[in-house]
C-alpha cells in the first residue's frame, strides 16, 4: 500500500513549487519523502500515516511551551471568537509591547510585524535611515530571512562585496553588503578602519542556528559592539530564533551585551506569525507615522496571533521554567554525545538553552566554513535511522534542533536509545 506521506507529496507537487511552502521541508537536503503532519500534542506529532514522532523541530523553535499547549489553545479560541482582525489598534498589542520591553533592557519601543523576515527587513531600513548610510555588515552562515539585501554570500576578498545567493536578487542591492566570518574579530576591526563611516549596522545571530547551532565568542560580540559605537553604527542582534530560546531575557543576556536594534519572532508567537523589532526610543522615532522611515502591515499585532504569544510569554516566565529547560537540553546532548562514543562514532554536540546542534565533526564548529568540513553524508544517515525509530531532528545538517518544556526524562532516554540503535549502524 502506497504510503500517504508520498500520496500527499506527489499531489502538492502539483501545485505548489517542489511541494512544499519552505524549501528545507522538501527534504532535498536529506533525501526522501517529507512528512506530512496532521496533529501534534506536547512533544510529540503525528504525520499522515498516523505515525508518532518526538519532535525536535518545535515549528522551529516557537513550541517551547510543548505543542497544543491547553493555556494557549484556549487563548487562541477565546480570542478567535471576539474576531480575527480588525486593522486597528488593539490593547492585546499594548501588553504585548510592555511585556517585551520588560524582558528586553535594550528594547524602550517596539514594532510588531508577521514574520522574521519583516522584522529584519524593517530594522535594516530603519539603520539605514537613522544613520543615512547604506553599506551594512553581515555574517556566513547567519540566516536573516529573504529580503534582497540578507540573501548574499562572501565575496572572494576582504573588501569585496558580496554577491546574491538567490536569483532574482540584484547586483545592485547586494554590492552594499559585506559578507564577513563569523567570530572573527580581526576581519571586522580591518572593515571598520578602512570604511567603518559608510557601515549603517552589523546585524548578526548572537547564538546562530541555521549553520546548525554556532555560539558567537564574547569577544566576538565585544568586539562588534565596540566598534558599532566608535563608528556610529547600529548593532543589529538578530534573536529571532534564539530570542526567549537561549534564556528568558535573550542572547543579550548571556553576553551582557545590549543591541541598538533586536529583531525578534518565533516563540513571541507561540506558534502564530508573531514577529518584533525594536530598540531605543530615540532611534525608533525614526518610524512612520513619527519619522520618515515606513514599514507597515495589514496583520501586524494580528489579536489572535499575540494572545497565544502573549500567553507563551507568561508561561515562560514561571519558576524554574528556564533551568529545567536547559537541563533537559544538556541532558539530550549529552546523551547523544556518549551514544556515540560508545558506538566509536566521530560526533559532538552542544547546546544553549533550549536550543542544540549536533555535529558529525571532532570539534564544536565556530565558523560556517568548519561546519562545512563536518560528514554531512553521515548526518543525514543518522537522520533517517532516527525517523525511522520516530525521532524527527531537522531535515538537514545545518539547522539547530529545538527542546521543548515537554520533553521529561522518558522522552529523552527514548531519544538516546533510538541513537543507539543509530550509531550502531553507522
Amino acid at each position: 500500500m502506497t504510503d500517504k506521506n508520498d500520496i500527499l507529496f506527489a499531489r502538492a507537487q502539483k501545485t505548489t513549487p517542489g511541494g512544499v511552502n519552505s524549501p528545507v521541508r522538501a527534504f532535498r537536503s536529506v533525501g526522501g519523502t517529507p512528512r506530512f503532519i496532521t496533529r501534534a500534542a506536547g512533544p510529540y506529532f503525528w504525520d499522515a500515516e498516523d505515525k508518532r514522532y518526538i519532535d525536535y523541530i518545535g515549528s522551529w523553535g516557537p513550541a517551547i511551551v510543548g505543542h497544543a499547549h491547553p493555556e494557549v489553545i484556549s487563548a487562541v479560541q477565546e480570542a478567535a471568537a471576539r474576531g480575527l482582525s480588525f486593522g486597528a489598534p488593539t490593547e492585546g498589542e499594548i501588553e504585548m509591547a510592555e511585556e517585551i520591553c520588560k524582558l528586553v533592557p535594550s528594547i524602550e519601543q517596539v514594532r510588531l510585524v508577521s514574520s522574521g523576515t519583516e522584522a529584519t527587513m524593517s530594522a535594516l531600513r530603519l539603520a539605514r535611515g537613522a544613520t543615512k548610510r547604506d553599506k551594512i555588515i553581515k555574517f556566513e552562515g547567519c540566516y536573516h530571512g529573504h529580503a534582497d539585501s540578507l540573501l548574499v554570500k562572501a565575496g572572494s576578498g576582504l573588501l569585496t562585496f558580496g554577491n546574491p545567493t538567490s536569483a532574482g536578487v540584484p547586483e545592485d542591492f547586494s554590492k552594499h553588503t559585506l559578507v564577513l566570518d563569523y567570530n572573527n574579530c580581526e576581519q571586522l576591526e580591518e572593515v571598520f578602519k578602512s570604511i567603518g563611516d559608510q557601515i549603517a549596522c552589523v546585524i548578526v545571530e548572537p547564538v546562530a542556528g541555521n549553520m546548525n547551532l554556532i555560539r558567537a565568542t564574547q569577544e566576538f560580540i565585544n568586539t562588534m559592539r565596540k566598534l558599532c559605537t566608535a563608528h556610529g553604527s547600529v548593532l543589529i542582534f538578530d534573536e529571532v530564533m534564539c530570542g526567549f530560546r537561549v534564556g528568558l531575557h535573550g542572547a543579550q543576556a548571556l553576553y551582557g551585551v545590549q543591541a541598538d536594534l533586536t529583531c525578534l519572532g518565533k516563540v513571541i508567537g507561540g506558534g502564530l506569525p508573531v514577529a518584533a523589532f525594536g530598540g531605543r526610543a530615540k532611534l525608533m522615532g525614526h518610524m512612520a507615522p513619527l519619522g520618515g522611515v515606513y514599514q507597515a502591515g495589514t496583520l501586524s499585532g494580528n489579536p489572535v496571533a499575540v494572545a497565544a504569544g502573549m500567553t507563551t510569554l507568561k508561561i515562560i516566565q514561571q519558576a524554574g521554567f528556564y533551568e529545567n529547560l536547559t537541563a533537559q537540553t544538556r541532558k539530550l546532548v549529552d546523551g547523544l554525545t556518549a551514544a556515540a562514543k560508545a558506538a566509536g562514532i566521530t560526533f559532538c554536540a552542544d547546546a544553549v538553552g533550549g536550543m542544540f546542534g549536533l555535529y558529525f565533526a571532532n570539534e564544536v564548529p565556530g565558523s560556517y566554513a568548519a561546519m562545512m568540513a563536518s560528514d554531512k553524508e553521515r548526518f543525514n544517515r543518522f537522520f533517517h535511522l532516527m525517523l525511522d525509530q520516530g525521532v524527527y531532528l531537522a531535515p538537514s545538517a545545518f539547522e539547530a534542533g529545538f527542546v521543548s518544556a515537554q520533553h521529561d526524562d522518558a522522552i529523552i532516554a527514548d531519544t538516546i536509545a533510538a541513537a543507539e540503535k543509530a550509531f550502531a549502524q553507522l
